[in-house]
């Protein structure tokens, strides 16, 4: 598949809101970090936490 066709089915930043140290997920909600190449790379990735605490 295209490069392009993959970024629209996939986004590459998310919100999830969070309270009491967790994660604010649906019952049948999940992360998933997806690979669209062949071989593996070294990846990092990056979490930016905002609040007012």
């Amino acid at each position: 598949m295209a490069a392009h066709a993959r970024s629209i089915l996939t986004s590459n930043s998310l919100t999830i809101p969070v309270a009491d140290a967790k994660l604010m997920l649906g019952t049948w909600q999940g992360l998933y970090l997806y690979e669209h190449r062949h071989a593996g790379h070294a990846r990092s990735v990056v979490i930016t936490v905002i609040g007012d605490r």
